[in-house]
């Protein structure tokens, strides 16, 4: 079924709400007005009784009633509407008095004499609606008599039938101005719609720096306005970030690619002797193992920044993960003079090959960037709401504007020392991305000339055990060693 517009939708909806509310309204009213004219049909009826009665008590009787009705006829004639029956009450009594040209003596037998005023709703032979009140009144002489006053109401009639009229002409009318109030009304509500589709049609993986504007939105509009806002913002960074990716990854492979053309190219210009054959094919390969290592980077990077599942997490001992990865390094610190040490211990939640490679990327570039003779200090500490391990060494430190870049892919503070040294600029991006399939943070502090320090913060989810850990400092303090981001 074909799904009309929302404005439409709207407007019918409002109309027919309208429409029920105006009929509901004009129900109730004809229902008060009815029971209005009936209170005061029933009022005109009392009044006329109480009249009667003073009349009766003054010292008529019921030979009076018949001979000097006077009194009486002066309280129903110039009352067309009201009709007036006197009765005797003894068996054999005839109707005493009888003004007006509505017979009521067949009304009698409907009603049973009583002390106290009662009432009877009925219809004519000519479709009139009649009220009649009925009472037994004591006269000077003691001597009881019916009265029976009857009130046409063939004028509340007319009144309700024109209130009936008018309210059927009206009510088209009425709900014709509803229908285009609502419709109005839902059209000026839907304008700023119109504004979401104009930037939508505009924005393009070219272009997404349009937004729409949250002045003088509706409240609920304006939240939807600020929502697609943000995810434009986060489509715009995504964009921009995988466009200056695509730069980066096409800058990082055209090098070693041209180093590998160039080589072929030239070997192949002329004939040389298997030696220099061997030789080029060893640098060849040496390029293509580092093509390897950005291409198994990439890949591993696309693994964990989006992450299928956390199945594979499980309760890890940072202490016990950083210790294989530091006998992983013992021959190159070896080699270097370097000394490797661990303090404290804490357990977190996470993918321990994951956590073993985070730390196996720093501890590498400690090694590799911390003199001869120095040590390295790598040190788990546990915290209220977080846990963190931290590698830190001296060395010559970086540079503070170094600092907010350093986990950015293929960012180098020493492009020169890291290319020769295999660096591929996507050590700490890999960290980084580690950090966040965990839910924590990587950190970086250093004082140039002195040292830096690399930290791995892990929320705190679990338990957490620590031996022998010192608390002074912060999870996101400063430490040791220089550490290229390499």
């Amino acid at each position: 079924m074909k799904t009309g517009s929302l404005s439409m939708r709207l407007g019918l909806t409002v109309s027919l709400m309208g429409a029920g509310l105006v009929l509901l309204l004009a129900t109730l009213a004809y229902l008060a007005l009815t029971h209005e004219l009936e209170k005061l049909a029933r009022k005109n009826l009392e009044s006329k009784m109480e009249q009667i009665q003073h009349s009766l008590a003054l010292g008529l009787d019921a030979q009076a009633i018949r001979a000097r009705p006077h009194s009486l006829l002066d309280l129903v004639i110039g009352h067309d509407n009201f009709y007036l029956t006197i009765v005797g009450t003894a068996p054999n009594n005839s109707v005493l008095l009888n003004i007006g040209a509505k017979p009521q003596e067949p009304l009698l037998t409907d009603f049973k004499p009583r002390e106290t005023l009662g009432y009877l709703n009925w219809t004519d032979n000519y479709g009139s609606q009649v009220l009649s009140a009925s009472s037994l009144m004591r006269l000077a002489s003691g001597e009881r008599v019916r009265v029976l006053l009857s009130l046409d109401r063939m004028d509340d009639q007319a009144l309700l039938s024109a209130y009936l009229r008018a309210t059927l002409i009206a009510l088209p009318l009425l709900l014709i101005l509803i229908g285009m109030g609502a419709w109005w009304l839902v059209q000026r509500g839907l304008a700023p719609l119109k504004q979401f589709s104009q930037v939508a049609a505009k924005v393009t993986t070219q272009d997404l720096t349009h937004r729409l504007s949250v002045d003088n939105l509706p409240h609920e509009l304006g939240e939807l306005a600020q929502g697609f806002n943000v995810m434009l913002n986060r489509l715009d960074a995504g964009v921009q970030q995988l466009s200056q990716f695509s730069d980066d990854l096409a800058h990082e492979l055209r090098a070693p690619l041209t180093n590998l053309m160039g080589k072929a190219q030239l070997t192949l210009s002329r004939q040389r002797p298997p030696e220099e054959y061997k030789a080029v094919l060893e640098s060849n390969t040496e390029e293509l193992e580092r093509l390897a290592r950005i291409v198994s980077d990439m890949l591993f990077l696309a693994q964990v920044s989006h992450p299928a599942a956390r199945a594979s997490f499980t309760e890890v001992s940072l202490a016990q993960e950083a210790q294989r990865v530091m006998e992983l390094f013992a021959l190159s610190a070896e080699d270097k003079e370097v000394t490797l040490s661990l303090r404290g211990d804490a357990r977190v939640t996470g993918d321990r090959l994951m956590i073993q490679r985070a730390i196996s990327n720093l501890l590498s570039n400690a090694i590799r960037h911390t003199p001869e003779g120095s040590s390295i200090l790598l040190l788990v500490e546990a915290y209220e709401q977080s846990v963190s391990l931290s590698v830190g060494n001296p060395g010559r430190g970086i540079d503070a504007h170094h600092l907010p870049h350093l986990f950015e892919r293929f960012y180098r503070a020493d492009s020169s020392r890291t290319r020769a040294e295999g660096g591929n600029g996507l050590g700490l991006a890999i960290v980084k991305s580690i950090m966040h399939f965990h839910g924590g943070h990587a950190h970086v502090t250093s004082q140039p000339g002195r040292f830096t320090r690399f930290s791995l913060v892990f929320p705190l989810t679990l338990k957490t055990t620590q031996v022998q850990c010192g608390r002074g400092l912060a999870p996101d303090g400063g430490g040791s060693a220089n550490a290229s981001a390499g």
